[in-house]
């Protein structure tokens, strides 16, 4: 079988995290390769990123016709803008793949949406739903019954205990711990280590121990 070409929007640490998970992929048996990045910093057309090769903007998606995409935006400062970027290319759902790193682990009885990514030694746990879009770093856990919305971001180690209900664009950082039953409202920010006992509003930035706002937006 030909390999189906996948080609990553942007050329950040996320973006390479991605191209290697395909990669691993490909070693086992699964038939995608990485086709190049696409992202719309002028000074990286053309050249190789990682040994990938930048094909061009975002917005040159659609003439990629036998493509399959992926999205690996999503920093602090952009996540909330992630999903509008992926509309901007006008691809069908379809054309979004899900790419979950081999050394990840998801529940049989879990359920991710098309252009989600799981990195490496994360974990995704029994009846958890995982939106359209999301991107979930390197030793992350999800637990039981959680939900993460379309286009979240969860930075490495991050921990979403059961039954959880995190928001549409929302964004975890890294280390940061979410007690259960909780909800974080849409475009939340959850700061570096800080740990989650009580509902999150939407729009809200916290940190701390325990999680505080500090502003809104």
């Amino acid at each position: 079988m030909k390999p189906r070409d996948i080609i990553i929007l942007g050329v950040n640490g996320n973006c390479v995290d991605i191209a290697e998970a395909i990669d691993l992929l490909a070693e086992r048996g699964t038939p995608v390769k990485v086709a190049g990045f696409l992202d719309d910093n002028v000074a990286v057309q053309g050249k190789l990123v990682a040994g990938f090769r930048v094909l061009g903007r975002i917005a040159d998606a659609p003439k990629f016709a036998d493509a399959r995409f992926v999205c690996g935006i999503g920093s602090p400062q952009s996540y909330r803008r992630k999903l509008n970027i992926i509309a901007s290319t006008g691809l069908p759902v379809e054309r979004w793949m899900t790419v979950v790193h081999p050394a990840a682990s998801v529940s049989r009885t879990a359920r991710l949406g098309c252009g989600t990514v799981v990195l490496a030694n994360s974990s995704i746990g029994v009846n958890a739903r995982v939106g359209n879009h999301v991107m979930i770093l390197q030793n992350s856990v999800i637990s039981h019954d959680a939900v993460v919305g379309d286009g979240s971001v969860l930075a490495t180690g991050v921990c979403v205990s059961g039954m959880v209900v995190l928001g549409e664009s929302t964004y975890v950082g890294s280390n940061a711990a979410i007690r259960e039953r909780l909800q974080v409202g849409d475009r939340a920010l959850v700061g570096i280590g800080a740990v989650v006992t009580r509902d999150i509003e939407v729009d809200a930035v916290v940190a701390g121990n325990p999680a505080r706002p500090i502003r809104r937006g």
